[in-house]
């Protein structure tokens, strides 16, 4: 059985909908990376030097990543070889193929998120501002909330204007508290009283709003690290998880943004919204290639439930996904 067949056999049987999402999600970039890999295939007939070469601009052009490129097209030189392949379209399947492995053999991959059975779990956000980091905390809260859980948010942006309010529309919106301070207070105090308050309330679920920007760098650890401490302090072993948002159609810049926050904080996760509004969907990979951190949420549309958990095989049907259905007719 072919590698988009077993793909194809593993997504049916897990949740339709979930697939569906990523497929719809990841239109732009299969558009931009499969047409164009469709279109390679199409023009040559045996699999050679030239045949990489271009294949190396189009994953290049796919934001995959010059190091996370170099590693992938020495395996498929490889792979090849091994298997005698002749016809450059059963390159495509294992492209797919080495794609998942990437992913997977980058480090282990942590099941979704930390959660905390019967005790309060803290989760820390940061990313810099615009990148969506207010939208996915209201998203992530609206997705605990239907799991029954309890859930407090913590508005410890308190530098950004208007950041206090929008954390607010969005706890109105999905129905939960929001523990906040006034515009300019310390964020480590607003952090005190939210985790004194989610501890009194029995709450399960504790999410942190921080700022995205301060003067320089210095300034942004010695803010991170004041909350973190002041969050540990009342539960050891807090946050237990610090989630890096980054924007997905900001390709290559989010892989600095990803640097330099993790110079400053220990980042257990990134959550990469408006996969949906790029066509260089393939930073998922750079990011956990390159930097050995999982990608845990992909924000793959507008709607409330569009922040999906990621999911290494879901994301490569949704980037090949008219490529599997197609042998499947066949």
């Amino acid at each position: 059985m072919s590698f988009f067949k077993k793909l194809k056999e593993k997504i049916t049987q897990q949740t339709e909908t979930v697939s569906e999402k990523f497929k719809e999600g990841l239109t732009k970039t299969r558009d931009n990376f499969s047409g164009k890999v469709n279109d390679l295939v199409a023009r040559y007939r045996k699999v050679d030097e030239e045949f990489f070469e271009e294949l190396e601009e189009i994953l290049i052009g796919a934001d995959v990543g010059f190091d996370t490129v170099m590693e992938l097209i020495e395996e498929l030189k490889l792979e090849v070889k091994r298997k005698n392949i002749q016809d450059p379209r059963e390159v495509q399947a294992v492209i797919s193929e080495k794609l998942v492995e990437i992913y997977e053999n980058a480090g282990e991959v942590p099941n979704g998120l930390n959660i905390q059975k019967d005790e309060l779990t803290v989760i820390l956000f940061v990313g810099v501002n615009g990148v969506g980091k207010t939208t996915t905390i209201g998203k992530l809260a609206h997705k605990f909330k239907t799991e029954g859980k309890t859930v407090l948010l913590a508005a410890g942006d308190t530098f950004r204007a208007g950041a206090i309010d929008q954390l607010e529309v969005w706890g109105e919106r999905v129905g939960v508290d929001v523990i906040k301070q006034g515009e300019g207070s310390d964020p480590a105090a607003v952090m005190y009283d939210a985790v004194r308050a989610a501890k009194s309330r029995g709450a399960d679920i504790l999410l942190c709003d921080t700022a995205g920007r301060l003067q320089n760098k210095v300034n942004l650890m010695k803010e991170l690290e004041k909350v973190k401490r002041v969050i540990e302090r009342e539960i050891p072993g807090a946050p237990h998880e610090v989630l890096l948002v980054l924007d997905a159609t900001t390709g290559q810049n989010a892989l600095i943004q990803t640097k330099t926050f993790k110079e400053v904080t220990d980042v257990s996760g990134i959550v990469l919204t408006k996969l949906d509004g790029t066509a260089k969907g393939g930073i998922v990979l750079a990011i956990r290639n390159e930097l050995k951190i999982p990608v845990k949420f992909v924000g793959l549309g507008e709607k409330m439930d569009d922040l999906q958990e990621f999911d290494s095989e879901k994301y490569v049907y949704g980037l090949f996904a008219d490529l599997v259905e197609m042998e499947e007719v066949e």
